[in-house]
């Protein structure tokens, strides 16, 4: 078997921040990068510095920069409530093809998955949803998995090509995912095709808006009940996978993003619904997406997914 270690670029040395002062530790001096590190992890991070899909899906180029961006990030940050062990097994190695870049994507998550792990997978463009959602139903089944889709976009587009609006679309079409066992959540119907939303309705796929979402008292509350109805209903034993594209977040919070708009969450809510994905013994697998450095200022986009990062970490171990 192959190891996920040949089928990965190892992180820059670089990344990994340092103050020095043994009183106030950072990240960067306490996730690990090598295969010993990876056997005693309980979390994995894996970047995916691509962003083919969303230049087949006429988005603006810059999403292959995150990765990078984001780790610079997230290990400037304490390891206050970090509790179990991390490790950063690198990048996929980026082939010459999106289709080829996938494939080798899927059998890292794949092998990670088999082995116990949970998985922060940083993009990249969204399409990485179709090699990881694969992943989840060929490690766990396609009946025993859920996927919430955190978008302002729906992600279910035809195409010749696959692309960064197509992973939800395939993994359907391929019955790879039920779709009553598939969360579209935060998207704005502005944004949306009527004919892709009359697809996933007539299909049955649970569906929560932005307005729905502000209707209720606290952001999450809407997709805790009609997960909670899943899990009583199925098997308390559902593995749940979480895609959060950050073009669901407004651009006042996140300007750094592949295709921006004042409209979306604000960050504190954003952050809420990695706390509530954390708080799930069975999540998996969480990503990020569609961040765009070229377009941030600040950092803010970096600095908002790699908080989210650690309230993911603090939270599900």
């Amino acid at each position: 078997m192959t190891s996920i270690f040949e089928l990965t670029t190892r992180p820059a040395e670089e990344l990994f921040f340092s103050r020095g002062d043994r009183n106030d530790p950072r990240l960067g001096e306490t996730v690990g990068r090598t295969e010993q590190d990876y056997e005693k992890a309980e979390i994995v991070i894996l970047g995916c510095p691509q962003d083919e899909g969303v230049r087949r899906n006429n988005g603006r180029e810059g999403a292959a920069l995150a990765p990078f961006k984001i780790r610079e990030q997230f290990y400037k940050l304490t390891t206050f409530n970090i509790n179990g062990a991390i490790v950063d097994i690198g990048d996929v190695k980026i082939a010459d093809t999106l289709e080829k870049t996938h494939e080798t994507h899927f059998e890292i998550v794949k092998q990670a998955l088999s082995d116990g792990k949970k998985l922060i997978v940083i993009g990249g463009g969204n399409d990485v949803s179709y090699p990881d959602g694969k992943a989840m139903s060929e490690v766990f089944g396609v009946r025993n998995w859920i996927a919430i889709n955190v978008d302002a976009q729906l992600d279910v587009r035809l195409a010749e090509q696959r692309n960064s609006g197509t992973p939800y679309r395939q993994l359907l079409d391929e019955e790879l995912l039920l779709p009553r066992y598939f969360y579209e959540v935060g998207f704005q119907s502005h944004f949306c095709s009527p004919i892709y939303y009359e697809y996933i309705r007539s299909l049955g796929v649970h569906r929560i808006s932005l307005e729905l979402l502000r209707s209720r008292s606290e952001p999450d509350q809407e997709i805790k009940e009609q997960i909670r109805q899943n899990f009583i209903n199925h098997s308390s034993s559902m593995s749940t996978f979480f895609g959060f594209d950050l073009d669901v977040v407004r651009s006042s919070d996140a300007p750094g993003t592949s295709a921006p708009s004042p409209l979306g969450l604000r960050a504190g809510e954003f952050i809420q619904l990695v706390k509530y994905a954390a708080s799930l013994a069975n999540t998996k697998l969480i990503e990020f997406s569609e961040v765009n450095p070229k377009y941030d200022a600040d950092d803010r986009t970096t600095k908002l997914v790699a908080i989210a990062m650690h309230r993911f970490c603090s939270g599900a171990v």
